[in-house]
């Protein structure tokens, strides 16, 4: 009897301890699980952003990109991570969008970096180049040649993480009262004009200033300006421009492309999640290559109705064109010359376009083929 007791202790004994230590086992695995829960739920917390943009959400290929871009990122987030667009002038000025981003006023914007150019002379290489590469070519040297990094290297000190969100084609040279077919015709003219180009066109006697998107029409319309770029022609068009302008000029020579930024505030890029990063980054990542798409496929259709509405499409003269060029490499150095940051990125550009060329020229048919 005393042995059979003595075996029911020994078993109590030990069921006891594997309960105990199963208690404990679950315990812990409920504390991990908890935990886990917590911190899932924290990363996957809903989150608004306001979203201050350059350009009207009802300009075509021009504006309305940033809805492509933050539809995306609903439907990907089943709407956790939503940013709010809004209108040029609404919360923040159309020129005042880093500011705004830098100081934490709105986590994000997005904008044309050129006109940061006053401030951060080299964020105009990031945003457009007269005479410089063409549109894929600048997606080329932002995502495999070192531009992104020096882009964001040049913003880290505003306090800005900026991520390539938007891209078209040249715009139009201008729209102008008369025929423009010598260097005469560009003196004195009151034109309204933006990044490095602007400061070109000056230097061939031009008086140059700057407006938003917003302002141009009425500026033109009341004779406070003679002539005016901005865009591509189906957004100069629903500007109105061509109701007062009736020669439309190209090539794009100041804009051979035109770059459009998400910009984040840089502590609030840091803080987010790698899975929200990775969102952002391969939402703006389409946004660049449908925007690109949407401005090739819309621009065709507007210029073969010009003759309908009497206006002419006409190519700048050559002799122009090379004067243009002239000017231009003259500004460039003269840029790099005073701004380190402009002379590192300007460097990588040329190089970059430098070896590009080997493949370029051999690789695709003429233009006058």
């Amino acid at each position: 009897m005393a042995r059979v007791l003595s075996q029911r202790a020994a078993l109590i004994a030990v069921v006891v301890a594997f309960g105990t230590g199963l208690l404990a086992s679950l315990a812990l695995r409920s504390g991990e699980s908890g935990s886990s829960a917590v911190h899932a739920r924290a990363e996957t917390e809903t989150e608004r952003w306001r979203v201050p943009v350059a350009f009207g959400t009802n300009l075509k290929a021009l504006g309305d990109n940033i809805l492509y871009v933050t539809g995306a990122i609903d439907r990907a987030s089943n709407r956790e991570f939503h940013l709010q667009p809004f209108e040029p002038g609404d919360i923040v000025p159309p020129f005042s969008i880093v500011e705004a981003v830098k100081d934490g006023k709105v986590q994000a914007g997005y904008t044309w970096l050129g006109y940061d150019q006053g401030r951060i002379p080299a964020s105009a290489l990031i945003s457009a180049v007269p005479f410089g590469m063409e549109p894929w070519e600048f997606t080329a040297w932002w995502y495999d040649a070192g531009g992104r990094e020096l882009a964001e290297q040049l913003y880290r000190n505003y306090n800005v993480y900026p991520l390539l969100c938007g891209l078209i084609g040249p715009e139009t040279a201008g729209w102008f009262r008369t025929p423009v077919t010598s260097l005469e015709d560009v003196k004195g003219l009151k034109i309204r004009f933006a990044g490095l180009g602007g400061k070109v066109i000056e230097r061939l006697g031009a008086s140059v200033t700057m407006l938003p998107g917003g302002e141009i029409f009425q500026a033109l319309e009341k004779g406070a300006i003679d002539a005016t770029e901005y865009s591509l022609p189906i957004v100069d068009q629903q500007l109105g421009f061509d109701r007062i302008a009736k020669y439309n000029y190209f090539p794009g020579w100041h804009q051979t492309f035109t770059a459009a930024h998400l910009v984040v505030n840089l502590q609030r890029w840091q803080s987010l999640p790698e899975d929200r990063k990775g969102l952002l980054d391969t939402a703006c990542t389409a946004g660049v290559t449908r925007n690109l798409a949407r401005a090739e496929a819309l621009q065709g259709p507007i210029i073969k109705a010009f003759p309908s509405k009497g206006v002419e499409a006409q190519r700048l003269p050559d002799a122009l064109l090379r004067e243009l060029r002239r000017v231009t490499r003259e500004v460039l150095a003269e840029e790099a010359a005073k701004d380190p940051a402009f002379a590192r990125i300007l460097a990588s550009q040329q190089k970059f376009d430098s070896d590009y060329g080997y493949w370029k020229h051999l690789a695709y048919l003429p233009r006058d083929f």
